[in-house]
């Protein structure tokens, strides 16, 4: 396990460059500062399983100097309160449900790898207690994205069965993506926190929009506060969210390159996803640490259930 983890994060680091299924910007994230570093990683080693959305990595960064990078110009930022920036550097691998054949595995979710930079900006409104965040992401899918390298060093490091079956990826392509995501406060009392939530995404690497709520139960600073803080905080958190998908580049192939030798046809998609996220984070002065657990319900039509696990540890700056 710790050869997993210590492999996973040397790997992002070293290729300084680590598509969406980390939630970072919920307000139950919610940093308490517009400068931090922190590092998400997910893997279904968490959850006993090997399948499907196997392993994700984000590095994430925010600081006020951010607000005069060009690209931040493309956030959206429509309330009176300063807004936060940031940007982050993900890594995220697909796989069927085994990575022992050294062919194609028609109706399983095929291989595929994102890599990808994102610009994101963070708005709250404590007078109307709600949240606004923007995320433009820009990067690449297919073999570039090195999810057969990483993979593969993983499992020889470990020991664990070599992966096979990873030609067969889906071909390279571009990934240029934005997303829109709103919280609204709904409920609140000491100590429990219950929010209505919203996302829209639009671009070459996913279509969707889903709508649900998030509830919050322990000692918390509320995501609507637009000032810094860095009491102690420790708290549970549930979240439940329907899709409803348009598109998948990881599951139908890019946009534009149409030589992927397998991918789940458009008739096979899950139109209607539910997900669910659990976890605990604590906060502590500088430190920020949480563990989390995802379901997901079939994503195609001859998928299954999923579920994984996910950790982050970040510091205040």
């Amino acid at each position: 396990m710790r050869k997993i983890i210590f492999c996973s994060v040397f790997c992002a680091v070293a290729l300084s460059g680590f598509g969406q299924r980390v939630e970072n910007l919920s307000g139950f994230r919610n940093a308490g500062s517009d400068h931090y570093l922190r590092l998400h990683y997910d893997n279904d080693y968490f959850t006993k399983t090997d399948r499907y959305y196997t392993q994700g990595i984000t590095l994430e960064y925010a600081a006020p100097g951010l607000k005069n990078f060009f690209l931040s110009r493309l956030m959206l930022t429509p309330f009176t309160s300063a807004p936060s920036y940031g940007m982050t550097l993900n890594i995220f691998a697909f796989t069927p449900t085994s990575i022992e054949e050294d062919q194609i595995l028609y109706g399983d979710r095929p291989f595929d790898a994102n890599m990808a930079f994102q610009v994101f900006s963070i708005q709250a409104d404590p007078d109307r207690r709600q949240r606004l965040s923007t995320t433009f992401t820009l990067g690449i899918m297919g073999r570039y994205a090195f999810g057969y390298d990483i993979q593969y060093g993983i499992h020889k490091w470990t020991g664990n069965p070599l992966p096979r079956g990873w030609q067969y990826q889906v071909r390279t392509d571009a990934i240029v993506n934005y997303q829109v995501n709103y919280e609204k406060e709904l409920f609140s009392r000491k100590g429990f926190l219950v929010n209505a939530a919203a996302e829209g995404r639009l671009g070459t690497l996913n279509d969707k929009i889903n709508a649900g709520v998030n509830l919050m139960a322990g000692r918390f600073r509320k995501p609507f506060q637009a000032t810094a803080s860095r009491k102690t905080e420790y708290y549970f958190f549930l979240q439940g969210r329907t899709n409803l998908v348009g598109y998948d580049a990881t599951l139908q192939g890019g946009l534009f390159n149409k030589s992927t030798p397998y991918t789940i046809s458009t008739d096979d998609i899950s139109r209607v996803v539910f997900q669910a996220d659990a976890g605990v984070i604590v906060n502590f002065r500088k430190l920020l640490l949480s563990y989390t657990q995802s379901f997901i319900t079939k994503e195609f039509a001859t998928g299954e259930l999923h579920r994984w696990g996910g950790v982050s540890m970040g510091l205040r700056l």
